[in-house]
């Protein structure tokens, strides 16, 4: 069997349980000495017994690992350690074959300080700035009225007694599912991440609220914790930080979407207020009523304006003008024309009178006379016309015929 242990197992070679217990406590081993930070979830000190059992809690997952030292070690390193304390402690783990156990070996136990613990804070919060999980821009706005609201809070606790009582009072029908978690201690963080993703998974829930009244500084540490602000920030559902007293600004305050300095103040941001969204009506029907009534008044007035213009109040004013108008032109086309015939008639007369003043005819209405010879043209000159030669006289009664004469 000893060359059993050398080689693999086999269903007709198989390891005895001893074999494997080795195996395992020489794979353990090699782990070698570790610093391990963590919070005290038990103290076991048994009377007359040099060997101290403690149960190590991770502050942000559900799991635990027993921790062995020695009385002299535990009360070197912190001789006032109580359960719920934050440590540092330097362990191997420890395979224990005749239980199937495993355990961490402690040689030094330091406990982690206030200042220690904030300084962690400071240099988390530098982390998870540079990782964008506190950019204004990834914060969502809840609903003006969400349908219903998760509440994660401690059991019968102030803080939820002040969110339902005073929303309630805000909004009487608002509804809530309230998940009720441990706020403080070891297991503080699993139980918020686990009621964060089971309000995160309900789709009636439209906004979430985490809430814890005022508290030491420790008592807040939960909720700075990185794997917390990790899972509000993963989150689909808005969420509101309701944690402590106004002065208390956990890193979940910079995580979450809205930051409410106190229970009461979320209940006030998570919903509306019934008798004052009553008055913003009734003040906002008043305002539009009278804007309605203003505007109906200015539209009569114009109307009226409108109305008592002569082109509406007396229409036949215009074409009664027009007409005059026209009768006044008339009169002037009248004028003018009857003007202007009247001075083309004188005008007439006057080249008639010249015309016939030069016409032959009048010379002789005055008794002349015009001799002609037989060609038609007139004498002037009694040498122009020859013995014998036919004459032609025209007179104003008629015309004469002469014949010349010698002289």
């Amino acid at each position: 069997m000893a060359e059993a242990t050398n080689g693999s197992s086999s269903p007709e070679e198989p390891w005895p349980v001893r074999v494997v217990s080795q195996k395992i406590g020489a794979w353990i081993a090699k782990l070698g000495w570790v610093w391990v930070d963590g919070q005290v979830a038990q103290i076991t000190r048994r009377p007359g017994a040099t060997t101290v059992f403690l149960t190590l809690r991770d502050p942000s997952a559900d799991i635990s690992l027993t921790v062995t030292t020695n009385r002299d070690v535990l009360d070197l390193g912190t001789p006032d350690l109580a359960e719920g304390a934050r440590v540092l402690l330097h362990a191997r783990p420890d395979f224990y074959p005749g239980r199937g156990t495993l355990s961490l070996r402690a040689d030094e136990i330091r406990q982690v300080g206030l200042g220690e613990l904030l300084a962690r804070l400071d240099r988390l919060k530098k982390l998870l700035a540079a990782e964008g999980l506190f950019d204004p821009r990834r914060k969502r706005r809840p609903p003006f009225l969400p349908r219903r609201i998760g509440l994660i809070t401690g059991r019968a606790s102030a803080a939820e007694r002040d969110v339902l009582s005073n929303a309630r009072r805000r909004w009487p029908a608002v509804d809530f599912r309230v998940v009720n978690v441990a706020v403080q201690g070891p297991s503080a963080v699993p139980q918020m991440i686990d009621a964060l993703r089971i309000l995160d998974q309900d789709g009636t829930i439209d906004v979430i609220v985490i809430a814890r009244g005022g508290g030491s500084t420790e008592d807040l540490l939960p909720f700075s914790d990185e794997a917390l602000c990790r899972a509000v920030s993963s989150c689909r559902t808005p969420v509101v930080s309701a944690v402590g007293h106004e002065t208390d600004v956990p890193l979940l305050d910079y995580v979450a979407d809205v930051r409410a300095s106190t229970p009461t103040d979320a209940a006030k941001r998570i919903v509306p207020d019934l008798a004052e969204e009553v008055r913003l009506i009734g003040e906002a029907r008043y305002r539009l009523d009278r804007a309605v009534r203003q505007l109906l008044d200015r539209e009569a007035h114009r109307i009226e304006a409108l109305r008592s213009r002569p082109a509406l109040a007396r229409p036949g004013v215009l074409v009664d003008r027009r007409q005059e108008d026209v009768a006044a032109l008339r009169t002037r086309a009248a004028r003018t024309l009857e003007h202007r015939l009247t001075s083309a008639a004188s005008d007439l007369r006057h080249t008639h009178a010249r015309l016939r003043a030069l016409s032959p005819a009048a010379t002789l209405d005055r008794g002349y006379a015009i001799v002609q010879r037989p060609d038609g043209a007139v004498l002037r000159d009694p040498v122009e016309a020859a013995a014998g030669d036919a004459l032609r006289i025209r007179l104003a009664g008629g015309e004469l015929t002469a014949t010349v004469a010698a002289s």
